[in-house]
């Protein structure tokens, strides 16, 4: 039995993560901004589990950095010590309304971004002393190369995956995993403005399952789902002259 935080719980993909987990008999702490969605998911999760178990909720807007540390001290006392966290909070921009503004779009860097580095800096450093743990944190295949039609969004995605990269470095000595996680198109709530949808687009469920697999491989960077590894390796190739033209 594993004491896992989540952050940014009631999303879809964190949300098909924790039913997943809970069914598995894992403890969750569960953070998110709505009280209310949280309860919903906490009685839910609460009927898919045992007596054993126990399922907790902390209410927070994660962009407000000073209630990170206590946030892991609530999921402490709650749980006991965290054996994975997984951060899946973040929020997909309006490119145009980005460029229009600098303050909108340091929002979206810092919520995308700096909330993140926050976060991990805390699990790392609460995981490093003992010598295990898992730190999981969905990124995006657009933090991969910068692309005109959403490059706010790709470049916090991208500060992400860089710090992952030095983070996986520090905590290798400690044997704690940090793993990356980098989904392609997923029919959530957040992409509910895009009319079209196929079959490069994959459901919620789909992504939490290629989640937990990785989590008990500990792997370091994975691609949900798996093809878009080779998609994203031939777009990186593509010259930049070339690129530029495509308006991608």
């Amino acid at each position: 039995m594993s004491n896992i935080v989540i952050f940014g719980a009631t999303s879809a993909i964190a949300t098909a993560c924790a039913r997943e987990w809970i069914a598995a008999g894992h403890n969750l702490f569960l953070v998110g901004r709505s009280a209310d969605k949280l309860e919903i998911m906490r009685t839910d999760l609460l009927a898919r589990s045992t007596q054993r178990q126990t399922v907790a909720t902390a209410t927070a807007d994660l962009n407000d950095f000073s209630t990170h540390e206590a946030l892991y001290a609530q999921a402490a006392q709650a749980l006991g010590a965290p054996d994975i966290v997984l951060v899946a909070h973040g929020s997909l921009p309006d490119q145009k309304a980005c460029e229009a503004s600098v303050e909108l779009t340091m929002q979206e860097i810092r919520t995308n971004a700096l909330s993140v580095i926050s976060l991990t800096t805390l699990a790392a450093n609460l995981f490093e002393p003992r010598r295990e743990g898992t730190i999981a944190v969905i990124g995006s295949v657009a933090g991969d190369r910068g692309r005109q039609s959403n490059y706010v969004y790709g470049a916090a995605k991208g500060m992400v995956d860089i710090f992952l990269q030095g983070l996986r470095n520090r905590m290798a000595k400690a044997s704690v995993t940090v793993l990356t996680i980098k989904p392609g198109f997923v029919d959530t709530p957040m992409t509910a403005h895009i009319p079209t949808k196929g079959a490069l687009w994959a459901t919620p469920g789909q992504i939490g399952q290629g989640i937990i697999q990785a989590v008990k491989r500990k792997r370091n960077v994975v691609y949900l789902p798996w093809f878009w590894r080779i998609i994203m390796l031939i777009i990186k190739s593509i010259p930049e002259a070339i690129f530029k033209k495509l308006s991608l």
